[in-house]
């Protein structure tokens, strides 16, 4: 059965939340994108992927949140060896810089995006980070060429071996 990849926001502002998920629906034909209102929640829901056959491939979290920082869930995440491989994504306005040092050395931050972004800004993002995240992990690139960085996968293809397959 294969894997279905998911793409995991996580915000404790019911807006905010809303409006990454709807920003990102042009992934939703090759990704399950799936929403979190706290780490908690999102914890759960991460623990509760491998039964589904389902695999985290990117988290957009907010840094701020109530029961738990985001930079801390993303060091979490990274101690896992199950959700290490995962891309991350700090989507915020209110890390400070020693935040955001710690997500990039313990949490194994990607990317960090400023709020308000753009939703062009955004998908650009995801784009990059999850074409790293299905070469990394050496996935076939095919069922990913509409939605990705089409020039990356193309290489990739063309750099197999015949015996590969």
């Amino acid at each position: 059965m294969k894997t279905e990849l998911v793409i995991l926001c996580v915000d404790d502002e019911p807006g905010v939340l809303d409006a990454v998920v709807r920003d990102l629906a042009p992934f939703e034909s090759g990704f399950r994108v799936e929403a979190a209102n706290s780490a908690a929640e999102a914890r759960a829901l991460v623990a509760g992927l491998p039964a589904r056959h389902r695999a985290l491939a990117l988290v957009l979290c907010d840094h701020r949140m109530p029961d738990e920082t985001g930079t801390d869930f993303l060091i979490a995440l990274n101690r896992d060896a199950a959700t290490k491989p995962a891309r991350k994504v700090l989507l915020t306005a209110q890390a400070g810089h020693e935040d955001t040092i710690r997500a990039l050395n313990l949490g194994g931050l990607d990317h960090y995006i400023a709020k308000p972004w753009t939703p062009e800004a955004l998908r650009a993002v995801v784009r990059e980070q999850l074409t790293s995240y299905v070469l990394e992990r050496q996935l076939d690139p095919l069922p990913y060429l509409a939605l990705l960085d089409t020039a990356r996968l193309t290489e990739a293809l063309g750099r197999r071996n015949p015996g590969d397959e």
